[in-house]
Parts: structure tokens; C-alpha cells; sequence
């Protein structure tokens, strides 16, 4: 089973090919264009660089959020119509998850806290445990969040909002936080693997039903509740 997935939710991006629910090749993105202007070249390029032919491609797999929205909804768009046309099932994938999944097998026994940086001086936050998800995605000011961490014995921090408030992070918690070996990783190709043991439980989820983990309302929505409360 060949899965091609695709991260926008991040400033560089990445995609990446799995085979049988191993990474074969993992490419980052470009931070400095925004992700429309270079997909699906990238996508393309990967495909290219293995020698597989886009129809080759069982299944396709897109990071669903949090974080650019922007970036969502254009790696969304871009993995629905490539399914869409190559009648192929679409996995969504949470970036949280994705990075839990990589902070876990670093640190089996600690908690992991996935930390994406929301701009304005927040994260968006999650925190797993045993493989489990211990507390669900906020968006909130690090110190709060902190805060409810401040009793656990050991925590690890991962995503790029932890390497942002990596100062106030060891502040709070001392040496009950350390950070994962690679805080800001590529997760195109953990993506690939969740979306791999996603068809091999059965499912085939169709490109039509994929939606956005916003966590945040966007700013449309904010600004027409205040149009509407005038």
C-alpha cells in the first residue's frame, strides 16, 4: 500500500511516501513561499524522486490542522482534488496527534505536551499520555496551560510552539520538562504511517468528508458575531 501525505499546517511543510506503512522518503517545504505556490509541485517532485506515477498511489493522507489557516485549507483542497481524481480514500490527520505520536516513542512514560504555535502569543495545546489523549486541543496563552501542568512528574514538550516558549517552559517546570530531540519536526511522514494504520483497521474514509481542526475561530467568524452584536 503506497500512501502519499501532505503537512501544510506548519511554516516549511513537508509531504512524504510511505510504503506499507514505512516513511520511504520525507521532503521538507519551502518556508519562504506560501504553500499555494509551490504545491503541488512539491507532491510532484516527491513522486518524481521515487519513480511512482501519481496513479500508483493508494491512498492519500493531509495534516487537518491546528495551525495556518491558510495553510490548511490549501494542503486540504490540494489532497482532496488529487482523490477526488484518482477516486482514492483522503486520511485526516491531526498535527497534534502527529506530533504526540513522535514525542511517544521518544518518551513512552512522560506526558507529551504538542505545542503549535497560534501567533498573538498563544499555542495551540494538547496533551497525551500512554497513548492516549489526556487533555483535548485549546488554543490559550502558555501560562495557562502551564499551569495545569505544574503537578505531573515529567512532561515533554514537542512542536513548534515549544521551541517559541522554551525559556518560559523550563521557568515554570523546572527539570520536570525537557524537549523532544527534534522540538520542530517534519510530520508528512508520521502522517503517512497514522494514515496507513487508519486503511489497515478498514476504514476508507472518501475526500468529501475531511475537515479542518481549527481549535481557533477564524477571524471571519469573529468578526461577523461582532457585526452582529452591534
Amino acid at each position: 500500500m503506497l500512501v502519499l501525505a501532505l503537512d501544510t499546517t506548519t511554516r516549511t511543510g513537508s509531504c512524504a511516501l510511505a510504503r506499507d506503512g514505512h516513511a520511504i522518503r520525507e521532503l521538507a517545504g519551502n518556508p519562504g513561499p506560501s504553500h499555494a505556490e509551490h504545491l503541488p509541485g512539491d507532491l510532484m517532485r516527491l513522486l518524481e524522486a521515487e519513480r511512482v506515477a501519481l496513479d500508483s498511489v493508494d491512498v492519500f493522507a493531509v495534516a487537518t490542522g491546528p495551525g495556518s489557516f491558510t495553510g490548511m485549507r490549501v494542503g486540504i483542497a490540494t489532497m482532496q482534488g488529487l482523490a477526488f481524481a484518482m477516486g482514492k480514500p483522503l486520511v485526516g490527520v491531526s498535527g497534534l496527534e502527529a506530533l504526540a505520536r513522535i514525542g511517544l516513542a521518544q518518551a513512552p512514560e512522560a506526558h507529551v505536551a504538542t505545542w503549535v504555535d497560534a501567533w498573538r502569543g498563544e499555542v495551540y495545546a494538547a496533551l497525551y499520555h500512554d497513548g492516549r489523549e489526556a487533555e483535548s486541543p485549546t488554543v490559550e496563552h502558555p501560562t495557562t496551560v502551564l499551569e495545569r501542568h505544574r503537578h505531573r512528574d515529567r512532561v515533554l514538550f514537542i512542536g513548534d510552539g515549544a521551541r517559541t516558549f522554551e525559556r518560559l517552559i523550563h521557568e515554570t517546570l523546572g527539570v520536570r520538562a525537557s524537549m523532544a530531540a527534534s522540538v520542530s519536526p517534519l510530520l508528512a511522514g508520521t502522517i503517512a504511517r497514522m494514515a496507513s494504520d487508519v486503511i489497515a483497521s478498514g476504514a476508507r474514509p472518501a475526500a468529501g468528508t475531511i475537515r479542518p481542526l481549527y481549535v481557533r475561530r477564524t477571524d471571519a467568524e469573529l468578526a461577523r458575531d461582532a457585526r452582529t452584536h452591534q
